[in-house]
């Protein structure tokens, strides 16, 4: 009788009450179906030794093309990255990492063994043509941020575009992202958000950019350096309110993960001598929109009666009722003059 590959997987490793999981597959050095059987009932062989991870391997049975690839990477928990993204840091030829130290942990932990080569603000323009020759050539790149999806607030966004306007693939890896993780733990309005990420260090450029946003509908993404959240705050319960309500997202995914929810005024109170450690994603909601309801034809047609019957004239009338409304006046006089033309003309004739 064929066994499941998870039960397969428990006799050959001997564990005592051990239930295979995604991490446990993440330790696995190889993973591989006996090619005789059919996949439904394949044989799940699992082994320790070095695994050979080349570009033509697939999770699909294809080839990694060359090109450059976006892979999203943790953004704390080592445990938030996918077999796919793995793969493919493997596979690379290179991988273009913004602080190779940084990363160096994380190949480390997963035991990836491919060059790293440092590329950050400081040097991506410097580096654009060495990786362009190389992706011209047939290389497989591999591009990685600290933490998170690189182009997005981080090195990367350049060098895409240069790609894109030579032909050489550009292939997207998605992966942990804080914007996405805070914005979906963080209780504000989903449906529409603008994404700001850091502002700018000139105070009236950062001045500038807060004003638009305090007045949008959206719920604003921002990321704040830890040292600067103070004077954050004071800018921001300026522009927008100190009863606008935020988010602040501290240490997401890790052991001291913490999301603060109040208002801007509170948080500023809260935060004036605390001096919270650790990356920060900070979200505020949008601006409530004044929606301002249009009077109905039976409310317009009371209101025009009223001041007609006090003697005032049609087009009097007209311009008294479309003054205390938003609808246009030629709207109202259409309706004035089918409701009260006849009526009018009427008493005109009588006279």
């Amino acid at each position: 009788m064929a066994m499941s590959p998870a039960t397969t997987l428990q006799r050959r490793w001997r564990l005592p009450n051990f239930t295979p999981t995604i991490t446990a597959l993440t330790s696995l050095k190889s993973i591989s179906f006996s090619p005789s059987l059919k996949p439904k009932h394949g044989a799940l062989s699992c082994s320790t030794d070095s695994i050979n991870h080349s570009p033509q391997e697939s999770s699909k049975g294809g080839h990694l093309k060359p090109g450059l690839y976006l892979v999203g990477t943790p953004i704390g928990n080592l445990e938030d990255i996918t077999f796919r993204a793995l793969r493919v840091l493997r596979s690379a030829n290179v991988i273009l990492s913004e602080d190779t130290r940084h990363s160096g942990k994380l190949l480390q932990h997963y035991d990836i063994k491919t060059p790293l080569l440092s590329y950050h603000k400081f040097n991506e323009s410097r580096r654009e043509q060495t990786v362009l020759k190389r992706l011209r050539e047939g290389d497989l790149v591999a591009l990685i941020s600290d933490a998170g999806t690189p182009g997005i607030s981080d090195p990367g966004m350049e060098l895409a575009k240069l790609c894109v306007d030579e032909n050489i693939p550009v292939i997207p890896i998605p992966g942990p992202s804080a914007l996405v993780a805070a914005l979906s733990a963080s209780g504000l309005a989903t449906n529409e958000f603008t994404f700001v990420g850091f502002l700018p260090k000139h105070a009236g450029s950062r001045r500038e950019r807060l004003t638009v946003s305090a007045n949008e509908a959206a719920t604003q993404v921002f990321f704040v350096p830890p040292h600067k959240l103070h004077q954050f705050l004071e800018e921001t319960s300026s522009l927008f309110g100190d009863t606008r309500r935020c988010v602040i997202a501290r240490e997401m995914t890790k052991i001291h993960e913490e999301f603060w929810r109040g208002t801007l005024g509170k948080a500023k109170e809260a935060f004036s001598n605390h001096h919270p450690k650790g990356e920060i994603t900070l979200l505020i909601e949008g601006k409530e929109s004044c929606v301002v309801e249009n009077p109905s034809e039976f409310q317009l047609e009371n209101e025009l009666g009223d001041l007609i019957s006090k003697g005032h004239s049609l087009s009097m009338a007209v311009k008294l009722v479309a003054e205390g409304t938003s609808m246009r006046r030629k709207t109202i006089y259409s309706l004035a003059l089918r409701k009260f033309g006849k009526q009018l003309e009427a008493g005109d004739d009588s006279n």
